[in-house]
């Protein structure tokens, strides 16, 4: 906003008394015409660094995030080639991210699903950051690559690497500290994309699961809140607001992105997306889905074998990947 200030005019003296005054105040106009004026000095407007200090705690601001090693771990995920369900190469990423799990406490929910190509195996893995506070709070991508364009080259940079590999940055920062709040579960779904053509039957395989077996056992009463990440890595990052997602969740998302400096790259439209978070909404489950589903213009990268690295940036996934362990401690605070 810009603002003018106002001027008072002082009156003008008259005759010698006005004379005596001017030579008495010319020498400091002269002086003081040497300064540079108020308007002319350099933005003294703290740096963004210090805005985020103000919004965010310096004793509970969340890790900083290493968006050059996630993006490392994307480039060597894209490395094992297409990755959809059934193939040797999406048995090659299950270990390696199992071997980056090292040391941490991990689970596996694996099934056997009915698809239109025959029974496929699905995993999702599941790994548990524990914390002092009664509840659960859950971080989930897809890890599998389209199967319809297994025979072309696809490798799912964005969509199916950066979800991947966002996680494994996440683990880094979450191992090895003790949580004051909810326990933190970062989950590498499997089978979210369709066999054949996408269907409510033929699609997320693996969250539609999960979702069933969390609510028989007990464990989605205890989720406090389920953010899904999808397609986060386009150099290009607007991250919708999706309209089925629980409204609160989305909401404390922007929050997290205002309180970073990064509410720019979200919301700019709402939609509706057929995405992992659904099978958990329907279990009364508080779920949200960042996704940005505008994948160069009119969205013409998506399930096509031109998603590929050069089209992602790190900084996209330092974004993402900060405003989740953001939201984690904003969820936290919570009552």
């Amino acid at each position: 906003m810009s603002m003018q200030r106002g001027v008072k005019q002082p009156r003008r003296p008259a005759g010698r008394r006005w004379l005596a005054v001017a030579w008495m105040v010319l020498p400091w106009l002269l002086a003081c015409s040497s300064q540079k004026p108020l308007e002319a000095q350099p933005n003294l407007a703290p740096p963004a660094a210090s805005l985020v200090a103000a919004a965010v705690p310096s004793e509970t601001a969340p890790p900083a995030f290493d968006a050059t090693r996630a993006m490392r771990y994307t480039r060597e995920v894209v490395a094992f080639g297409p990755r959809p369900i059934g193939s040797k190469a999406h048995q090659k990423l299950e270990q390696y991210i199992y071997a980056h799990l090292k040391g941490v406490a991990v689970s596996d929910d694996l099934f056997m699903a009915d698809t239109p190509a025959g029974k496929l195996p699905v995993r999702n893995i599941i790994a548990k950051f524990p914390g002092k506070k009664d509840g659960i709070i859950v971080i989930a991508g897809h890890y599998d690559t389209n199967y319809p364009l297994r025979d072309t080259g696809y490798v799912g940079a964005n969509d199916g690497g950066s979800s991947t590999a966002l996680l494994l940055e996440l683990a880094n920062q979450l191992r090895d500290k003790p949580r004051e709040g909810y326990s933190v579960w970062l989950v590498w779904t499997d089978g979210e994309e369709a066999v054949r053509q996408w269907s409510e039957n033929d699609s997320l395989y693996g969250t539609r699961h999960l979702a069933a077996v969390w609510d028989k056992d007990g464990t989605a009463k205890k989720i406090k809140a389920l953010l899904v990440e999808d397609m986060i890595g386009d150099a290009d990052l607007n991250i919708e607001r999706e309209v089925q997602s629980t409204s609160w969740l989305m909401d404390l998302v922007l929050q997290a992105a205002t309180a970073l400096g990064y509410q720019s790259h979200f919301y700019a439209r709402s939609i509706a997306v057929q995405d992992d978070h659904l099978p958990f909404l329907k279990y009364g489950i508080p779920a949200a889905d960042l996704i940005d589903l505008d994948y160069g213009y009119g969205n013409v990268f998506h399930h096509t074998p031109q998603d590929t690295l050069d089209k992602l940036s790190p900084k996209s996934l330092e974004i993402v990947g900060s405003v989740l362990l953001e939201t984690v401690r904003l969820v936290d605070l919570r009552k």
